[in-house]
């Protein structure tokens, strides 16, 4: 472990902005400027109206952010451009209209709407940052601290993660061995010490290297880490069932994939085993990932490893949050594993990510125990009720029969100092969720609420009772006015007063609110 890195990122004011929580946009409006027209988008980030924003693009910037986008090779809805009669009242609207289908397409696709492009579009303030300008500028010290390394080639876009940047390099003194080696900014849920940090991401080092990626070097400051592990040209186990080429961008690669494949029964087994005993070695420590997906587990001779396991300890957020925050029974580390296992389980069945969760039906599964794991995962009842352990998945008649091959011991010592600084990391991460789903079940009951009480079938039903109750107001003031009437009529006899006898109001409808 070393800490050659003394400069604070230029990034680090934007430390705590989570990027994966999602930004939805809406055009209010449009203004005509000279030979242009000018659209207003209103940004919000998350469940609050409060953090929005607007900001103004013209038609141009779309088309400029079309262009960045056709790497992924879908088709987007982007509206034709139109040289005469663009400044048109009804072109405008119709345009308008397709615009915002533009938008609602691309910040609801899992990939696009986490990717530097979609993000500066939408808000240009908080992602005007040049990381890769930082990366360089932190690895260029690194090299003339140790000098023995070099820079092969930089890999850009490999990864989803915004404020990460990957490079392939190698060690002068073994020049056959390809490293790769990542910078990456701290992020909102980095709840350690630096000291602790420091000790905990050296004992990931430590780790079994028949269920881990080792790190070779590793350096953390106040506001970014620098890691170095060696480098799998066979890539990714989404690479192998996506059957794409390691080194391309990400969004090349995944988003549209055209030969992607399911993988055998033997190779689902012993893939999934592996990644098991990986998490109840986690999980047995103390440790925490939170950040279990295909990317994150490297093909290594028969078998697979894990890697990245450093990400939830330097306060990385999922890419998987905005799916797991949905289910409140997923509100602990251990509980985010177990569902992220379930996703990569079912990629390795059917070669694609879940379209979304929950998923109750698993047609085509290559064995029935594939399915019984499956749907004890990802199903309603399953996210309602609350998930296996890793040890109760192990032992499912799936896994039970895999014998593994660990080439060395999996336990390891953590002192008692650190086991207490990741206990208490790991409340605050787990705190910081339950508040989230805490916020997110209050949004959507209120959603309801609003959407029952604007529906047709409810103004419906109001109209309805505001008429009844009308009528028997009007009923009651009649009763009223004729009561004086009805009593002591002409003659001068004394006798006890009496009360028309009304006759019975219509019921009244029992409304449930």
């Amino acid at each position: 472990m070393s800490s050659y890195l003394e400069t604070p990122s230029p990034g680090r004011q934007q430390q705590l902005l989570d990027d994966t929580v999602p930004l939805t946009a809406t055009i209010e409006a449009s203004q005509n400027l000279q030979s242009h027209t000018e659209y207003i988008i209103r940004v919000q980030r998350g469940l609050s109206s409060e953090n929005c924003w607007q900001v103004i693009r013209r038609y141009s910037d779309f088309d400029a952010l079309n262009s960045a986008l056709m790497v992924c090779g879908i088709s987007l809805p982007l509206p034709p451009k139109k040289l005469i009669g663009n400044m048109d009242r009804e072109f405008i609207a119709e345009r308008q209209r397709g615009l915002q289908a533009y938008l609602d397409r691309i910040t609801q696709h899992p990939l696009l709407c986490s990717c530097l492009s979609v993000k500066r579009f939408l808000d240009p303030n908080n992602y005007a940052t040049n990381y890769t300008e930082i990366a360089l500028q932190q690895v260029s010290m690194f090299f003339r601290s140790d000098p023995k390394w070099e820079v092969q080639e930089p890999l850009k876009d490999m990864g989803s993660r915004i404020r990460k940047k990957y490079f392939v390099i190698k060690n002068k003194e073994e020049p056959k061995e390809r490293y790769i080696l990542s910078w990456v900014d701290l992020g909102p849920d980095k709840f350690l010490s630096d000291k602790d940090l420091q000790s905990a991401v050296k004992l990931i080092s430590t780790l079994s290297r028949s269920l881990v990626v080792p790190l070779v070097f590793s350096s953390v400051s106040e506001s970014s880490a620098l890691l170095i592990r060696p480098f799998s040209e066979r890539g990714s186990l989404r690479d192998h069932i996506c059957k794409v080429k390691p080194r391309e961008t990400y969004l090349k690669k995944y988003c549209n994939p055209k030969k992607s494949q399911g993988l055998d029964l033997p190779c689902i087994k012993l893939y999934g085993r592996t990644i098991l005993q990986a998490l109840a070695l986690l999980h047995d420590s103390g440790l925490f990932f939170g950040h279990l997906h295909s990317c994150n587990v490297l093909l290594d001779g028969a078998s697979v490893r894990l890697v990245d396991l450093e990400n939830g300890l330097l306060g990385a957020s999922s890419s998987l949050r905005p799916m797991f925050t949905q289910f409140r029974k997923i509100n602990t580390t251990e509980s985010v594993d177990i569902f992220s296992f379930g996703l990569v389980l079912f990629e390795m069945t059917y070669g694609r990510p879940p379209d979304s969760v929950p998923v109750d039906q698993f047609p085509d599964v290559p064995h029935t125990t594939v399915g019984s794991v499956l749907q004890s995962l990802l199903s309603t009842e399953a996210l309602k009720s609350g998930l296996p352990s890793v040890s109760a998945l192990i032992q499912t008649p799936l896994f039970s029969d895999v014998q593994l091959q660990l080439s060395e011991k999996t336990q390891f010592k953590v002192s008692s100092r650190l086991k207490e600084a990741l206990k208490s990391a790991k409340e605050s991460l787990e705190r910081r969720l339950q508040e989230e789903q805490r916020q997110l079940h209050q949004h959507r009951r209120l959603t309801r609420a609003q959407s029952h009480h604007c529906s047709d079938e409810e103004r419906k039903r109001r109209k309805l009772l505001a008429r009844k109750k009308s009528r028997q107001s009007a009923f009651e003031n009649e009763e009223e006015l004729s009561a004086p009437n009805n009593n002591n009529s002409g003659s001068g006899a004394s006798s006890p007063p009496t009360c028309p006898s009304s006759p019975t109001p219509p019921p009244t409808e029992h409304v449930q609110f």
